[in-house]
């Protein structure tokens, strides 16, 4: 399957020197988990939507952490967000930076638990859809700054786009996995719809 280099993986090189946790949110399907493992290959990984695991979060979340040792990605941590009080615990022990990647979907719950655990000591990034620049394999992320030397930068990594083309990207949107492989634009967000969505506003309310 192929990656799309996300322009966004230079800021959470900048935020590993920073900060002992990196929390990536997002929309579900824009890629969060894929990054992280991309970037991150050779570290642990689990993720919450594993009922086994998520159980164990819950119910006994010292010795969830001791039986996943950090560095490790852990995957939708709104799930078990009593787990943020023990991952503090752990980082403030040492001084190790970058020891808990966590991705969350469910922001508005998320980051009142987040705020409330590990503030000061966590790195946060809004992980949006795929760029044009990322759709292109455009290696340029510099941001807009009216400038000569800006364009003349930019001019280097200048691609033709025809008119087609533009207009079948905003019909398919920014999911990277709309670009994979041929797909069916409207059957995809109606069963994203369906089964992401609807799922999310109901645990939502439950929380309310």
């Amino acid at each position: 399957m192929k990656y799309f280099k996300r322009l966004a993986e230079n800021v959470i090189e900048k935020q590993e020197k920073m900060f002992k946790t990196i929390l990536v949110t997002g929309a579900r399907q824009v890629g969060k988990t894929t990054m992280l493992k991309n970037m991150k290959a050779d570290i642990n990984y689990v993720t919450l939507d594993d009922m086994i695991l998520n159980q164990s979060a819950i119910e006994d979340p010292e010795l969830f952490l001791k039986s996943n040792k950090a560095p490790i990605i852990i995957d939708e941590i709104q799930y078990a967000p009593n787990l943020l009080r023990y991952i503090k615990m752990n980082i403030d022990s040492d001084d190790k930076k970058a020891r808990y990647y966590l991705t969350g979907s469910q922001k508005f719950n998320l980051m009142k638990d987040v705020s409330e655990s590990l503030a000061g000591r966590i790195g946060i990034l809004n992980l949006l859809g795929l760029s044009l620049r990322e759709i292109e394999e455009i290696n340029f992320n510099e941001p807009f700054i009216p400038t000569e030397e800006y364009l003349n930068k930019r001019e280097k990594y200048k691609k033709e786009i025809s008119y087609d083309e533009i207009w079948n990207i905003i019909h398919k949107g920014s999911m990277p996995a709309l670009y994979q492989e041929e797909s069916d634009v409207e059957m995809f967000y109606a069963m994203y719809v369906s089964t992401y969505i609807e799922r999310d506003v109901r645990n939502l309310t439950r929380r309310r």
